[in-house]
């Protein structure tokens, strides 16, 4: 199907986006998230969402390898992991550099505190400080405002 300006669209799961990458946003879609959610919320949701499943599987994995935890702890953890790369494509902003500067922020903060609840670790005030500096520069590097100087 062709777009306007005459480039083909790619299809996927029922979405069109345009061909080229310049200036693509992620097509609102219904059954996607709701229009009302406002964006750093629901950016946030799926940064936490993204970071429970790539958490989560990367755990069950290592329960697998290094634990000997049976083998469905392994095949399990690599399904939730492919979930976790389709999850972070629903963000609205189409820069995946920036996408993914901005959650592995998220990331850090999570995995400390998945180590904390999960595993019984205890973060130091030098863990805790590293994570909110990361978190900080989540919200620097996602919602900075564009084009203003520094």
């Amino acid at each position: 199907m062709a777009a306007a300006g005459g480039s083909v669209e790619v299809t996927a799961g029922g979405l069109r986006w345009p061909a080229s990458g310049a200036g693509r946003k992620l097509p609102r879609h219904p059954s996607r998230y709701r229009r009302d959610v406002p964006e750093l919320t629901r950016a946030l949701a799926l940064f936490v969402l993204a970071g429970l499943a790539e958490i989560g599987g990367g755990w069950l994995v290592w329960q697998f390898l290094r634990e000997s935890r049976p083998w469905p702890f392994g095949l399990l953890g690599a399904l939730v992991l492919v979930s976790y790369g389709v999850i972070v494509t629903f963000q609205a902003d189409s820069h995946f550099g920036r996408v993914y500067a901005a959650y592995g922020g998220i990331f850090v903060v999570m995995a400390l505190a998945w180590g904390y609840v999960v595993d019984g670790f205890r973060p130091d005030g030098w863990d805790l400080l590293g994570a909110a500096v990361c978190f900080v520069g989540v919200l620097i590097i996602f919602f900075g405002p564009r084009g203003a100087p520094i």
